[in-house]
């Protein structure tokens, strides 16, 4: 009785070494998954819609593929001819191995393999010849997986790396190659294929043998229905004739590189997949006219939401010309003027000098080399004319321009790093990104509200104030009636359902042709030049950048958000034109504002200006910021970003109560006029 007792003690601690052995065996030499992360970069549209598909390091088409994304028709006739016992057994199929070993016996070859499909995926993890060790190895490592992962996330990885000829792998990549369309939905001849071409994928690949892939599939199908598995009304259906192999879609290439390595989830964008094809096959035209070497950079943004809707890098460059920095031209003077509205400094109307003139060893041209003289505000900024630009900028200040420009989310890059803004900015003497030019023309379809344009649905949204809501609908009162490019009509002189207020740019040397615009929808942002910089004559925003502009306006859908110029429904006055008052008739010039005689024009005393003011009080709340003046002739008006500042109601002294941290220009005119300004930045 002891030595029995004793012998079964022995079997036990046998048991329990082996399995303890087994245990530490799975833990030291576990399962190798690299090919099932090594998957394709995949990017979605919004809709869901596949746009750009990558290979893999080792060069294959592998997509990551799930149980339910794929026609359950396919996957019953996977498991009826593959491993119809796949959701009971271990890994490893005994009645299977038996009937494999007695065939091995009685013929001395392999006849049936008797793996399962857990034991084919260990095989297309790790892949070896095919010999019995190999067997051997494959039924290990099938009991591996199944103790680590459950029935559906081992079929995704057969459905994702099983081989469907050539460098296809997985089934959502071969229903896109082999169909042109996604695995949800398969005809029974489909199927078939899809089932038969692991079994042999270069014997029976569709496009090199495709009688012989068709009639593996024809087999597969009347086995099937011969043994009640599929209804005998599946054999109606044959499989297709392939001809070819169809090219994985590669629209977004730009995109793509930016989320390269992120293959194991598809990256969703905010990219709609009508548009940005459109976009691209029509900066694929352009450039093809292009015997110079240029190339086109196009940015198209949902003013709804800020999302972007197409977003072409290049045609020929492979650096993502959408985010290097250039300079800008003349397409940053809109915003010399919106900063000067806001001073009250001048109206569209104002009447403004176009001569030569010279500020330190600076003597400014017009493009056309010639001069104007006295103009509108309107007329100049329409026609680009360089000089009224400078003289805005040298009244607002090339610091405060800068520094608006990159409060309101705006990245620069000046020539010189350490020295301050100067008056080349209102010329293009800055880098600028065509995202970030193109984000400034959105703030103006938002009123002057500054947000990041977002390509991922859960980026984030950084806000700014870029100018006032009635500076920026005058400027988009005045860019809407830009003279359009050859062939357009200007906006208004016939009835347009999408008014367009655009600018062009053009740098120094003819090195960059822009052209940026915008609708109540759509904002759009078109560059054009050499990837390395060097200069194309002839070449300029005009000619170049807006007609592409204006194409790309063709192809968008329809306006949807209501025009903020548009008479308003409720009789309330939306008109940015008005008559101009006797003091703004005219802009003076900075130097030539002082008055004749013993006149001296005002003096703000508070706040300094350049200062920073910190108004929080005690009880967490943001106080008044005081205004004091002295000098001039009394009484003072104030203003603070263009809105006239209340006078107090009984006397005392004036002040304005900000809404929030961020650059305030404040402003007071005269009895006689004339006025004086500050930049503050409120903390």
């Amino acid at each position: 009785m002891a030595a029995g007792v004793s012998r079964w003690r022995r079997i036990a601690v046998g048991v329990a070494i082996l399995a303890c052995g087994a245990v530490a065996l799975d833990r030291l030499c576990p399962p190798d998954l690299t090919r099932w992360a090594n998957l394709s970069n995949v990017v979605l549209a919004a809709d869901g819609s596949v746009l750009n598909v990558a290979t893999t390091k080792d060069g294959m088409w592998r997509l990551a593929t799930r149980p339910a994304a794929v026609d359950p028709h396919y996957r019953a006739m996977l498991m009826a001819t593959e491993d119809h016992r796949f959701r009971d057994h271990p890994g490893v199929d005994p009645l299977a191995a038996m009937r494999a070993a007695w065939q091995l016996a009685a013929n001395g070859r392999i006849v049936s393999g008797g793996s399962t499909l857990t034991m084919q995926v260990a095989r297309l993890l790790e892949p070896h010849k095919r010999s019995v060790l190999g067997k051997l190895h494959d039924a290990v490592r099938a009991v591996q997986l199944e103790l680590r992962f459950d029935k559906d996330e081992i079929l995704a990885m057969y459905l994702t790396l099983a081989p469907f000829g050539g460098n296809v792998e997985g089934v959502r990549a071969a229903s896109l190659a082999w169909f042109g369309h996604e695995p949800d939905r398969l005809t029974p001849g489909e199927a078939a294929i899809l089932v038969a071409l692991p079994q042999r994928p270069t014997a029976l690949r569709p496009d090199r043998h495709p009688q012989a892939s068709n009639a593996a599939a024809a087999r597969i199908l009347r086995r099937l229905a011969d043994a009640g598995r599929i209804p005998t009304a599946d054999l109606e259906t044959p499989p297709p004739a392939i001809a070819a192999r169809r090219a994985f879609p590669r629209f977004a290439e730009h995109v793509a590189h930016r989320f390269a390595g992120n293959g194991a989830q598809p990256i969703r964008t905010t990219l709609d997949a009508r548009i940005q094809t459109a976009t691209e096959r029509l900066a694929a035209e352009v450039a093809g006219r292009m015997t110079d070497g240029g190339d086109l950079a196009i940015l198209v943004i949902d003013n709804r939401d800020l999302s972007v809707r197409a977003w072409v890098g290049g045609v020929r460059s492979a650096l993502d010309l959408v985010r290097r920095r250039r300079s800008p031209g003349s397409a940053l003077k809109p915003f010399i003027y919106g900063l000067a509205f806001d001073d009250l400094a001048l109206l569209p109307d104002s009447l403004i000098e176009d001569r030569p003139i010279r500020i330190g060893d600076y003597a400014p041209e017009n493009f056309d080399r010639g001069f104007h003289g006295q103009v509108t505000a309107r007329f100049a900024l329409q026609q680009s004319l360089n000089v009224p630009a400078i003289v805005l900028l040298d009244r607002v200040g090339p610091g405060r321009m800068a520094a608006t420009l990159r409060d309101a989310g705006a990245r620069l890059s000046f020539p010189n790093a350490e020295a301050a803004p100067a008056l080349p900015l209102a010329l293009g003497g800055v880098g600028i990104s065509l995202l970030d030019l193109t984000r400034l023309y959105a703030a103006l379809a938002h009123d002057g509200r500054s947000a990041a344009p977002h390509i991922q649905e859960t980026a984030t949204h950084g806000a700014g104030t870029l100018m006032t809501q009635r500076a920026a609908r005058m400027i988009t009162d005045i860019l809407r009636a830009s003279p359009p490019p050859d062939g357009r009509v200007a906006t208004g002189v016939i009835r347009d359902p999408r008014p367009i207020a655009y600018k062009t740019g053009t740098s120094y040397g003819f090195r960059d042709a822009w052209a940026v615009g915008y609708s109540p929808s759509w904002t759009v942002g078109v560059w054009s030049g050499r990837a390395d910089g060097t200069p194309r004559p002839g070449y300029y925003g005009r000619n170049m950048a807006a007609p592409v502009l204006y194409a790309v306006f063709d192809r968008l859908p329809a306006e949807t958000e209501p025009d903020p110029l548009a008479p308003a429904a409720d009789g309330l006055d939306t008109a940015v034109s008005a008559p101009v008052p006797l003091g703004l008739r005219r802009f003076t010039e900075r130097d030539s504002s002082r008055m004749p005689g013993n006149a001296v024009p005002p003096r703000i005393q508070f706040p300094p200006d350049g200062s920073q003011l910190d108004l929080m009080r005690e009880d967490g709340q943001r106080g008044p910021l005081r205004l004091e003046a002295n000098s001039g002739t009394p009484p003072y008006r104030w203003s603070v970003n263009g809105m006239p500042v209340p006078a107090p109601r009984w006397a005392g002294t004036p002040s304005w109560q900000p809404d929030g941290p961020g650059f305030a220009r404040v402003t007071v005119v005269d009895a006689a006029g004339r006025r004086a300004s500050a930049s503050v930045r409120i903390r």
